[in-house]
C-alpha cells in the first residue's frame, strides 16, 4: 500500500480519485434517488480519516471550500426574489417566520431533555429550522410543481428562512472566541462594517455597475469572470472588516439582483457552485471523527424525527389557520422535512467562533444525511403519501372554509365552469366578462385569488379538484361548458370519467401542456384538448405573421 499513498500523496492524483469518486458515488445517488448534499459527504467520509484517509491537501480543499461557499452565497443574492414572497401575500412571511420560530423553541427544549448544553441547543435547534432551497427547487421542478400553489408558498417561506439565514450569519459574526471584549462592543462594531459594507454594495450597485454592465454583457466569459471576482472580492473584504466573507458574497450578489444579465449569470454559475460545493462537503466529511458521532446517533435519530415529522406539522397549523386546505399544506409543509446545507455552513461557523464543538457539528451533519436523504423520497411520493392519510390530516384543515363554500354562490345556474384561476383561467374570465349574459363559475384552492376574485364581483368557489365531493357541491350538470385549465394529467383524466360516469351532457375541455400528456389524452377518449402554447403561437401566426410570410413567398415566387 505504500505505492499508494506516495501517489496520493500528490495533490493532482489526489483530486483525481476524490473526483473519481464523486462521479461514482452521484450515479449511485441517481440511482437511489438522492440530492448530490448526502453522496458528497458520504464521499468526504469515505476518503477522509475514518476511511481511506485519501484527503492529505487540507489547505487546497479547504480554500476551494471556501470558494464555493462564497459562490453560493452569492448565487442566493442574485436570485433573491422578493417579488415571489410578494405575490404569495403574507402566507410566506407568517409560514417562514412561524416555522422557524416555533422550531427553534421545540428544537431547543428537545436539546436540554437530551442532556445538552443551553449554548448547544441553540445552535443544535437554530440548524433544524433552515431547509435546502436547491434541493427543494430541483424536487419541484422535476415534478412540474414549481409553478402550483404549493410549490409557490414553499419557494416563499424558503426565501423568507434564507434571509434569516443571512441575518443569523450577521450576528454570529459578531461574536468572537473569548472575552478580550464585551459582545455588546463586537455587536457594534460589526453593525458599522455592515453598515459600511452594505453602503458600499449599494453605491457600486447604483454607479458603477450600471455603467460596466454594457461591456461585460458583451461576453459571456467575461461576465462569469467578473462575478466570480466579485463574489471573492466582497467576501474578501467582508472578512477584512471583521464582518463575514459569506455576508460579503452574499451582498455581492444583491448588488447585481437587478441586473439585466443576472438570469443568463446565474444559470451559468450553478454548474460551477455545484463542483465547489463538492469540497466543502469533501472537506466537511473528511473532518468528521466517526468515533466521536458514534455516540450522537440516538439524539440524530430523535432530532431527525422532528424535522421529518414536526417541522411538516407546524406548517400545517399555520396554513390551516391561514384558511388553506390540508392537500395544500400538507404538501407545501413537506418541503421543510429536511435541514439545509446551510445549517452544515451555519453549524462550520459557530465551530470556528469556539461556540459549539466537533460532537455538535458530527450530530448536525448526522441529522443532515437522515433527513436529506428521508424528505427526498417524501417529496418524490408526495402525493401518495397524502391520499394514504388524507383522512387524519382533516384536523388542520378550518372546517369553516367548507362550510362556506360548500353553498351555492348566488346563481341557481352557471353557462361556464372554470377549474383552476390562473393565468390561463384568469384570461379566460376577462374574455367571459366581456358577455355580460353569460353566467361562469370559478373554481380554484387559494384562498388568495378567492378573494381577489370575490373583490372583482365574480362567481367563485373554493374547491379542489382532487376532492371527489366537489362535483356535489356546484351546479355543474346545468352548464354548457367545464374547463380546466389544470395542467396536471391526472386530475384531469379524473375529472373526465366522473363527469363521464354521471352522465355530464355538455362539454368538457381539458388542458395538456405537452405532447406526451397530449398523447395521452387523446388515448383515453379526451375530445377537447387545450393546447396553451400551441394556441398562443397559433394566435401570434394568424395575427402578426400570416400576411408578412405570404408577401415574402409571393416575393420570392416572383
Amino acid at each position: 500500500m505504500n505505492w499508494l499513498y506516495s501517489i496520493i500523496g500528490n495533490p493532482f492524483f489526489e483530486f483525481t480519485v476524490i473526483l473519481a469518486l464523486a462521479a461514482v458515488l452521484g450515479a449511485l445517488g441517481q440511482l437511489l434517488k438522492q440530492p448530490l448534499i448526502v453522496m458528497f459527504i458520504a464521499l468526504g467520509i469515505i476518503v477522509g480519516p475514518s476511511f481511506f484517509d485519501i484527503v492529505q491537501s487540507h489547505d487546497q480543499v479547504h480554500l476551494l471550500a471556501e470558494i464555493g461557499i462564497a459562490l453560493l452565497l452569492f448565487i442566493v443574492g442574485l436570485k433573491l426574489d422578493l417579488r415571489i414572497i410578494k405575490s404569495v401575500g403574507k402566507i410566506a412571511l407568517l409560514t417562514g417566520l412561524g416555522q422557524v420560530i416555533f422550531t427553534s423553541l421545540i428544537g431547543y427544549f428537545i436539546g436540554i431533555l437530551l442532556g445538552f448544553s443551553s449554548l448547544h441547543s441553540f445552535y443544535i435547534a437554530v440548524a433544524l429550522t433552515f431547509s435546502s432551497t436547491i434541493i427543494i427547487v430541483k424536487l419541484l421542478s422535476d415534478k412540474k410543481e414549481i409553478d402550483s400553489l404549493h410549490g409557490q408558498i414553499a419557494i416563499g417561506f424558503l426565501i423568507v428562512q434564507d434571509i434569516v439565514v443571512i441575518l443569523a450569519m450577521i450576528i454570529l459574526s459578531a461574536m468572537q472566541k473569548g472575552d478580550e471584549t464585551s459582545l455588546t462592543q463586537d455587536v457594534i462594531k460589526t453593525l458599522i462594517a455592515g453598515i459600511g459594507l452594505l453602503g458600499f454594495t449599494f453605491l457600486a450597485s447604483k454607479w458603477v455597475i450600471p455603467k460596466i454592465s454594457h461591456l461585460l454583457a458583451k461576453s459571456q466569459e467575461l461576465l462569469v469572470l467578473f462575478a466570480i471576482a466579485w463574489a471573492v472580492s466582497l467576501a474578501s473584504v467582508g472578512e477584512l472588516i471583521g464582518f463575514s466573507r459569506e455576508v460579503g458574497a452574499f451582498l455581492a450578489g444583491l448588488s447585481l439582483a437587478s441586473a439585466d444579465f443576472k438570469d443568463a449569470l446565474s444559470s451559468r454559475l450553478v454548474s460551477l457552485r455545484d463542483f465547489l460545493l463538492l469540497f466543502f462537503f469533501v472537506n466537511l466529511g473528511a473532518n468528521l471523527d466517526l468515533s466521536l458521532i458514534g455516540g450522537q446517533v440516538s439524539s440524530a435519530l430523535v432530532f431527525s424525527t422532528f424535522v421529518l415529522i414536526g417541522n411538516p406539522i407546524i406548517v400545517l397549523i399555520i396554513m390551516g389557520i391561514m384558511g388553506y386546505r390540508k392537500r395544500t399544506s400538507f404538501l407545501a409543509g413537506l418541503t421543510v422535512a429536511q435541514i439545509s446545507e446551510f445549517s452544515l455552513i451555519f453549524a462550520s461557523l459557530a465551530l470556528t467562533v469556539g461556540h459549539i464543538t466537533d460532537e455538535i457539528v458530527g450530530l448536525i451533519t448526522l441529522v443532515g444525511l437522515i433527513t436529506i436523504g428521508l424528505s427526498t423520497y417524501l417529496i418524490l411520493y408526495s402525493h401518495q403519501i397524502y391520499n394514504f392519510i388524507s383522512p387524519v390530516l382533516s384536523v388542520f384543515e378550518r372546517s369553516k372554509i367548507s362550510e362556506n363554500d360548500s353553498l351555492y354562490l348566488g346563481l341557481e345556474k352557471y353557462d361556464v365552469i372554470i377549474f383552476g384561476l390562473g393565468r390561463f383561467g384568469y384570461r379566460l374570465a376577462e374574455k367571459l366578462d366581456e358577455h355580460p349574459n353569460i353566467s361562469y363559475l370559478g373554481i380554484d384552492f387559494d384562498p388568495r385569488t378567492i378573494k381577489e376574485w370575490r373583490q372583482k364581483g365574480r362567481n367563485v368557489k373554493y374547491g379542489d379538484i382532487e376532492d371527489p365531493e366537489l362535483l356535489e357541491q356546484i351546479p355543474y350538470q346545468s352548464s354548457s361548458y367545464i374547463i380546466s385549465t389544470i395542467s396536471d394529467i391526472d386530475h384531469s383524466l379524473i375529472l373526465m370519467n366522473t363527469l363521464k360516469t354521471n352522465q355530464y351532457g355538455g362539454k368538457l375541455f381539458i388542458t395538456a401542456l405537452t405532447e406526451k400528456d397530449y398523447q395521452k389524452m387523446t388515448k383515453y377518449g379526451a375530445e377537447n384538448i387545450l393546447r396553451p402554447h400551441q394556441m398562443a403561437a397559433s394566435n401570434f401566426y394568424n395575427f402578426y405573421l400570416k400576411n408578412g410570410f405570404e408577401k415574402i413567398l409571393v416575393t420570392n415566387t416572383i
